[in-house]
């Protein structure tokens, strides 16, 4: 099956390091130009890819036929205004977490989308892919912990750079919106419904005006999930998945390393099985499945009402 033609917007870090080394093992999906107006980043980051075309600008790079599919990994203000036009360049669009700046321009681009009934559009939670979430999922489905009570998760960075784009309240920063996402995100997924009340506790910096520490609890009437995110706190990642009949614990649920086994726990009375999943790349994963979403004519893995609905539950924590 021939492949994709990809086009990314920007020489962002996270394409240059995750996402487009990732996309040279697709079995669907080919990185054919990137867009950036310091032409020579770009040139620099398209000899590394193995990309053949290099643009000055968006525009440059929407208007061209060949390329079918954008990939969008701007700062967190872009996400709307240059997915909707991809979408009206007739492109089908994968767009970076979190899917717009607030609920109501989530909205926009959900309607938008619309009217483009024939092309995909999708969030790139890529974690959703791994194998690791898959299993974790399955067993919580078939009732391997009994029934689920509660989630716990935690997601931790520390960073001080005010020039960092997590850093800059204006265009999206803060760890609610790079991280605590996750976390909404994977509670949402595993309850398979939507929380029912929602509280939050967050703590702002003072200099940089972004959320350093925030900490929800989501309440979905048969269970809660708790969690807490900060920019400011040394690394650290877990989550716990806590029934009525045992648990399941994921080591590195997010940052799925692609150059080593990833591994979970899941604990019942009759003791803890280790469970080792081979070495994968979930941002391989992610663009291959978006790609058959696309060649297939089918729906793609995560639908665009599902980041609208997230971004209510990062919406209603933030406002608490």
């Amino acid at each position: 099956m021939a492949k994709l033609g990809w086009g990314v917007l920007s020489t962002s870090k996270f394409a240059r390091t995750k996402f487009l080394p990732a996309m040279q093992n697709c079995r669907f999906a080919e990185a054919s130009a990137i867009a950036s107006a310091n032409a020579e980043k770009a040139r620099e980051i398209a000899r590394e890819a193995g990309i053949a075309k290099v643009y000055a600008s968006y525009e440059e790079l929407l208007a061209d036929p060949a390329i079918e599919v954008v990939y969008n990994p701007l700062p967190n203000h872009l996400h709307v205004e240059w997915s909707i036009r991809a979408l009206e360049a007739g492109k089908h669009v994968l767009c970076e977490k979190p899917i717009a700046m607030n609920a109501a321009e989530a909205e926009v681009l959900l309607e938008a989308s619309k009217r483009y009934p024939k092309l995909k559009i999708m969030e790139a939670f890529m974690y959703r892919h791994h194998p690791q979430w898959r299993r974790a999922k399955q067993i919580v489905d078939e009732g391997g912990i009994g029934e689920m009570r509660t989630v716990q998760s935690f997601f931790s960075y520390y960073n001080l750079d005010p020039e960092n784009i997590r850093n800059r309240a204006d265009i999206g920063g803060g760890g609610m919106m790079d991280i605590g996402c996750y976390c909404v995100s994977l509670s949402r997924f595993l309850f398979g419904a939507e929380p029912e009340r929602v509280s939050g506790a967050v703590e702002y910096d003072p200099d940089l005006g972004i959320d350093r520490l925030a900490s929800g609890l989501l309440d979905f009437g048969r269970g809660t999930a708790i969690f807490t995110c900060s920019t400011q706190v040394s690394p650290y990642q877990r989550v716990n998945i806590c029934g009525t009949k045992g648990r399941v614990e994921i080591e590195i649920p997010f940052n799925a390393p692609p150059d080593r086994p990833c591994r979970i726990w899941h604990e019942t009375a009759g003791g803890i099985e280790e469970i080792v999943f081979e070495i994968c790349d979930q941002y391989t994963i992610e663009a291959d499945l978006f790609s058959r979403a696309v060649l297939d004519d089918t729906a793609p893995p995560t639908p665009i009402e599902d980041a609208v609905a997230n971004m209510r539950v990062i919406d209603a924590i933030r406002e608490r």
